[in-house]
């Protein structure tokens, strides 16, 4: 029995030893750093000059004793790995003034020539083509059977018209924006494909009479494939003017995710802000966006959409007096429509500068932080051309951690189609795979839902046709995501939710 102890007693004495051991060491230590700061309290202070050695001393010695005590603190063992905090670059820690920003620094990035108030859609007036000739109405076929809008309206119309007075409510014209955070610089990315000419320039130009300077890093035009041939040298010589205007090719036709992704690769921006190719920004445009922004980098925010007639080209101006506004919605085919906003909402705001918040949106017009953007997901790199997108990001962006908002402030014209100008090179059927892959990776169980109304999708989850979707479930996973049962009950609690198990389902047709 004694010699089984042994070996415990002298284990015992062997670290009772050590600990005297570093004992005596830290108390010599402490004597040490004690009658050093004696020796330096004594100096003889009658000499100013001598006032300055004895205060390095004095400054010497307190660094040893903050050193002494940190390398004892970092010693200790430590017992816990904490998880690594994610360094979030937001254009909020740059220096920043206090007050608000003045109207000179705010002051657009080029100053709108004088425009003759006479001219054809003068103030985003209508410009009616009556009274044409043959050559002219045939130009005017031409143009609607190309672009489904009345391009020969439009390229009569200056590239750079204005709108008019500024008719937003007061409290939009009279809103004042924080220096501190400052507002993040954006990079407007466009991307078109065979868009007529008159629309894109007048889209860029639109963008330059309305940005701050301060703001507006660049304008980035994405070339999805364009086969016009004056969206090609002519368009590059056109822009050299402007050398905060980029023109980026796509070489194969790829579609409208694709080439925004490709856009944001080289957007230096701190936010990204998509617009379509066929818009005009009104008065004020971009401030809330990126006001909202600075103050919250997880809101994925829209300008209130006013339409531009696309036959007539005439701009729905804001009223001053405000409006019932709508926000976006989404069906159980997954598709995109306009609602008006339930009356909790409307109680919740106090004036058009506060945000709407919507359960989706239309995707076409919005801003982002560029780190957030990255950060959640971007787009789906596997959906192909058009479709989808935006309902896959507005459930993403809400199940994730973000907010979806609409600013009433920020108003910004689009011309509304009836019908898409554009082929899809693999067919529609693009559209309902784009579908089936967000509902695969956001719906959870209310996949079934969609999939009972929509023959096409069952049968691409059936044959296992839409691709690999690993890389989008991991990153559900590592955002740590809500459920889509949370989105609904949380988000769009109005919705109109079918039994996930129905007793009988079907089509009623007439015969």
């Amino acid at each position: 029995m004694a010699l089984t102890k042994t070996p415990k007693v002298f284990k015992k004495l062997v670290f009772h030893w050590k600990l005297w051991k570093f004992s005596i060491i830290v108390f010599v230590f402490l004597v040490f750093l004690f009658l050093l700061q004696r020796e330096v309290g004594v100096q003889d202070f009658k000499d100013e000059a001598g006032i300055e050695p004895v205060v390095r001393k004095k400054s010497h010695v307190l660094g040893l004793m903050l050193n002494a005590m940190n390398n004892m603190k970092d010693a200790r063992p430590k017992m816990q790995i904490k998880a690594p905090v994610r360094q979030t670059k937001f254009p909020g820690e740059r220096h920043c003034l206090p007050g608000h920003y003045t109207a000179v620094e705010l002051k657009p990035f080029l100053d709108r020539p004088l425009q003759d108030p006479n001219a054809p859609g003068a103030s985003g007036k209508a410009f009616k083509t009556i009274n044409l000739n043959s050559e002219e109405q045939k130009e005017k076929q031409r143009g609607e059977e190309k672009h489904c809008f009345n391009a020969f309206a439009s390229d009569r119309i200056s590239l750079h018209r204005d709108l008019g007075p500024d008719t937003r409510p007061p409290e939009c014209i009279e809103q004042k924006f924080k220096r501190c955070p400052p507002l993040p610089t954006t990079s407007i990315i466009i991307v078109f494909h065979n868009e007529a000419w008159s629309t894109l320039l007048r889209t860029v130009h639109s963008v330059m009479y309305t940005s701050p300077a301060i703001l507006l890093k660049e304008i980035i035009l994405v070339d999805d494939a364009s086969v016009d041939e004056y969206l090609h040298d002519k368009l590059d010589e056109y822009v050299k003017q402007f050398q905060i205007v980029k023109v980026v090719r796509q070489k194969e036709r790829k579609g409208l995710i694709t080439a925004r992704l490709l856009g944001a690769s080289v957007a230096t921006g701190e936010t990204l802000t998509f617009l379509d190719a066929h818009c005009e920004c009104f008065y004020g445009w971009l401030e809330p966006l990126l006001a909202r922004i600075a103050e919250n980098p997880v809101a994925v925010v829209s300008p209130d959409i006013a339409s531009i007639d696309l036959n007539t080209f005439e701009f729905s101006k804001p009223s001053p007096y405000g409006h019932s506004h709508n926000r976006g919605n989404f069906d159980w085919s997954l598709s995109f429509g306009w609602e008006s906003l339930p009356k909790h909402e409307n109680k919740r705001r106090k004036d058009e500068t506060y945000p709407i918040r919507t359960p989706t949106f239309a995707g076409g017009l919005f801003s982002i932080s560029k780190d957030y953007f990255e950060h959640i997901g971007s787009y789906d790199e596997e959906m192909e051309i058009w479709g989808g997108e935006n309902i896959e990001m507005s459930f993403r962006v809400w199940q994730c951690g973000g907010q979806l908002e609409i600013m009433p402030c920020s108003v910004v014209g689009h011309v509304f189609r009836s019908k898409s100008p554009h082929t899809f090179p693999k067919g529609t059927q693009v559209i309902t795979r784009n579908q089936v892959r967000l509902a695969e990776v956001w719906m959870d169980e209310y996949k079934e839902i969609f999939y009972r109304r929509n023959t096409e999708a069952a049968k691409i989850v059936k044959q296992k046709t839409f691709g690999d979707i690993s890389k989008r479930l991991d990153l559900r996973q590592r955002l740590q995501c809500k459920n889509f049962t949370w989105y609904l009950s949380n988000v769009y609690p109005e919705a109109y939710v079918p039994d996930l198990n129905p007793l009988f389902s079907g089509y009623v047709s007439l015969i």
